[in-house]
């Protein structure tokens, strides 16, 4: 039986990943161990941890790794910490597979101690571009990685071009579309009051259209979040609409984004606005398939946006180049830019739904893959 590792560490890891945690947990041939880092153990992003728990998985161990500030340096610092902590928990755990989800710092130290550890390293999502340090990120991922997970065909041809034997090489899709087709299938009603008893700010009736805003920092342009989620704030109550706000994650310039939250609501212009630190997968991707528009520069306006359908303004760099269906609109860091792009979406209404990033059957995939590729340790490049 192949023991199978996965790292968590962030609430974008979790739902990345959790139809092949669920699958690795189900099939005879193999054994979840799961190790939960960073800000998927801190309370201010969610605390991941209590609803990977309460999902009915267990927690093999725990390594906080993430240094506060949200800065470069502590962003750095943070990968440096998870790779001091990491090999410890490996050492114990004595996994057959480490399976590392995209891009994130806690990422690469992943695939660095699991590198110089002999332990064969699987890569979910690897070969998409963005032009920020996710992009560079994920590319050396690729070249640590043993087994590839892309989500596109595009990634998968690009990952071999990086060198990598076509061989190991396997386009599954995206697990997030798993849980997507998942949850439209057997829909669980999100009901106002309900909802509204979590995060902060005026409740909203989502029975009405609504916005959906979820915007990151750009590592690559720090210092610059608090203006750019200000232009955001700004484009959406000329807008009108009410909207649901989400925390950004725990990257480089977070406390920016933060902070200009935090000044829009001191200064009193947050009517109609309720914010919430996180959702769980199944209430966000009911409220995308229900909201006028999402707003900002989140993954899942591309990839599950794409097969729910959703409106999606994407502003700024973040996601550049990345790979992406007819549903979504580019916008600039200004508020003209962002609301007319606003205004055009909610005009356009939702679209057809596009498997671009998957059909809904990854994670099964993944785990039958792992459960019977032959996966060397010594690589084999096609330069």
């Amino acid at each position: 039986m192949r023991k199978i590792c996965i790292v968590v560490g962030s609430r974008a890891n979790y739902s990345s990943i959790k139809s092949v945690m669920r699958a690795v947990q189900a099939h005879p041939d193999l054994e979840l161990q799961l190790i939960a880092v960073a800000s998927a153990l801190l309370d201010r992003y969610g605390k991941v941890s209590d609803i990977i728990e309460k999902d009915g998985f267990k927690i093999s161990a725990r390594v906080n790794m993430l240094i506060e500030g949200e800065t470069p340096v502590t962003m750095a610092k943070s990968a440096g910490l998870g790779l001091l902590e990491l090999p410890t928990v490996l050492e114990s755990l004595q996994p057959d597979v480490v399976l590392t989800v995209g891009d994130r710092y806690e990422t690469v130290s992943t695939a660095v101690a699991a590198a110089y550890m002999n332990i064969p390293l699987a890569h979910t999502m690897g070969g998409e571009v963005s032009g920020t340090i996710d992009e560079s990120i994920r590319h050396a991922i690729t070249k640590f990685a043993h087994i590839h997970f892309p989500a596109t065909q595009g990634a998968a041809e690009r990952i071999i071009r990086l060198g990598e034997h076509p061989d190991t090489v396997y386009m599954v899709g995206c697990p997030r579309v798993d849980l997507v087709q998942e949850i439209l299938a057997n829909p669980v009603t999100v009901r106002n009051g309900r909802l509204m008893q979590g995060g902060v700010g005026d409740p909203i009736d989502i029975s009405q259209p609504f916005l959906l805003v979820s915007q990151h920092p750009v590592t690559t342009e720090y210092g610059r979040g608090q203006d750019q989620i200000s232009a955001t704030l700004e484009a959406i109550k000329a807008v009108g609409l009410p909207a649901i706000v989400l925390w950004p994650n725990a990257d480089a310039g977070s406390e920016d984004i933060a902070r200009g939250i935090r000044k829009w609501r001191e200064r009193g212009l947050a009517q109609g606005l309720h914010f919430f630190k996180n959702l769980p997968i199944d209430t966000y991707v009911e409220l995308m398939a229900r909201t006028a528009c999402l707003v900002g520069n989140s993954s899942s306006g591309i990839r599950e946006g794409a097969f729910i359908g959703t409106p999606v303004v994407n502003v700024g760099s973040r996601q550049d180049q990345r790979e992406r269906g007819h549903n979504v609109v580019n916008a600039s860091h200004t508020k003209s830019d962002i609301e007319k792009a606003i205004t055009d979406q909610i005009k356009h209404g939702k679209y057809a739904p596009d498997p671009l990033y998957g059909d809904g059957r990854s994670g099964e995939r993944i785990a039958n893959i792992l459960a019977t590729a032959s996966i060397s340790i010594q690589k084999h490049i096609t330069y």
